[in-house]
């Protein structure tokens, strides 16, 4: 006998959205990976806001929320909005009930602000740091560094003269046609309207130049856990400084660490600095026609640790892809320095938990 399809306009549960979900949901232990995390926090929460005034979003519930933006590929926070409206699931993860209205996605932007202006990305991941590792999922001891471009929120258009914008080709107010074929465009003489802070680069001779913003990774070996982000503007050095400095972050150790790379980082000056750092570089010897020496030689290279780096260095493109993929990051929806270096570096905790809670429930 067929059914009947007879509209509802209301519906009364007496099931709670704790037993609607599964007990094996993947996110359920990653709720509890974070809890312990938002309670750790805490303190540095309460030096964000003031005592007075009316009660603003609950920065727990916040970060839980870019959570799932992140986890979810939730490309905006209006769109993130429309999910919480009738999610139960995303509910139940940020701690919203059932009625609880849904904040105004302008409003929620505006809190995120008081994030990027605390570091709270950093001091997050710091907190997830100590979690892997009170795991004993971190070695302390050997990682490795690369770099990869980061698609910037602005067009080849919005790249226009310092010295004033060339005039359109067309009448169009809205979007004139810009022809900037054939014109040399610099760094130098030229900048993005839309985000300044992006830059004009390209991965390689031979490719396409976007704008964007460089993003760098240093990675743990042992489970390929990100332990430090860095953005800046490309440059031809960048990448090697950005290694650099995160490379000062770490807690200094009698014994020596190891750091592998690619072939981009094979310069004398990088391997130098590398080793002022009581590190040993295992970087891949890059090696051809114009460059026939390597800064790498034997007395790194013999040993059976490089060998073993030169493997688990491949794991960095783990993470990008996944950021990407996953997190986003293939095209920013967000401008400036600031709000990209928050969400790449936040993006990466993100990475960094379920990776913890896929290892967790290996060694289970």
């Amino acid at each position: 006998m067929r059914g009947s399809d007879q509209p509802q306009s209301t519906m009364f549960s007496y099931v709670s959205i704790e037993d609607r979900i599964p007990a094996d949901h993947p996110l359920r232990a990653l709720h509890a990976l974070v809890q312990p995390i938002l309670v750790a926090l805490s303190p540095r929460f309460q030096q964000l806001y003031s005592t007075m005034g009316r009660p603003s979003i609950p920065p727990e519930r916040l970060l839980r929320a870019l959570l799932l933006q992140v986890l979810y590929t939730i490309r905006s926070e209006r769109q993130l909005m429309e999910q919480l409206d009738y999610n139960l699931l995303f509910r139940w993860f940020v701690g919203l009930n059932p009625d609880d209205p849904i904040w105004v996605p302008t409003v929620f932007s505006k809190n995120r602000e008081r994030l990027i202006e605390g570091a709270i990305a950093d001091a997050f991941l710091q907190e997830v740091l100590k979690l892997a590792d009170q795991r004993g999922l971190l070695s302390h001891e050997h990682f490795t560094v690369d770099g990869t471009l980061l698609d910037a929120w602005a067009s080849q258009k919005s790249v226009q003269p310092k010295d004033g914008a060339p005039p359109p080709s067309d009448d169009d107010p809205k979007n004139p046609t810009v022809n900037f074929r054939g014109q040399r465009r610099t760094n130098d003489t030229h900048q993005s309207t839309t985000d300044p802070d992006a830059k004009l680069a390209r991965k390689s001779n031979g490719t396409a130049s976007i704008v964007g913003h460089l993003g760098s990774v240093l990675m743990d070996n042992r489970h390929g856990l990100i332990v430090a982000t860095d953005v800046r503007a490309p440059g031809y050095h960048a990448e090697r400084e950005a290694a650099l400095e995160m490379l000062t972050t770490l807690e200094p150790r009698a014994r020596r660490r190891t750091l592998g790379a690619d072939k981009g980082y094979d310069t004398p000056e990088f391997v130098e600095g590398v080793r002022a750092c009581n590190t040993t570089p295992h970087i891949s010897q890059n090696i051809h026609a114009r460059k026939p020496r390597s800064a790498i030689d034997k007395r790194t290279t013999r040993h059976d640790g490089y060998d073993i780096s030169q493997r688990k260095r491949k794991e960095v493109e783990e993470s990008f892809g996944w950021g990407k993929v996953i997190g986003g990051l293939r095209k920013l929806h967000h401008r400036g320095h600031a709000r990209v270096d928050f969400i790449f570096r936040f993006t990466h905790a993100a990475y960094n938990l379920v990776r913890i809670r896929t290892l967790t429930r290996a060694t289970a």
